[in-house]
């Protein structure tokens, strides 16, 4: 048995967590014919999840993280930080 402590990042998770949801999101919407960038945007501005189909629970999945944590990740990924 090794005496090494394994740290997980929180962090790491939820972005891992986040990039699987979203992209989750993005085929559900994609495939009832809507426009996903436009569904995403709407929602994470207005926090109205009706911009979410519920098509294979889509908006049940994108409620289950906070939207301040979706725009962090988007934003971390765009600066690349």
């Amino acid at each position: 048995m090794s005496s090494n402590t394994s740290l997980f990042d929180v962090d790491e998770l939820t972005d891992v967590r986040c990039c699987e949801i979203l992209n989750d999101v993005y085929e559900s919407l994609e495939e009832r014919g809507y426009n996903p960038i436009s569904q995403l945007t709407g929602y994470l501005i207005s926090g109205d999840p009706g911009y979410i189909s519920n098509h294979r629970e889509a908006r049940s999945k994108i409620c289950s993280i906070e939207r301040d944590k979706i725009i962090g990740f988007l934003l971390s990924i765009y600066l690349k930080k």
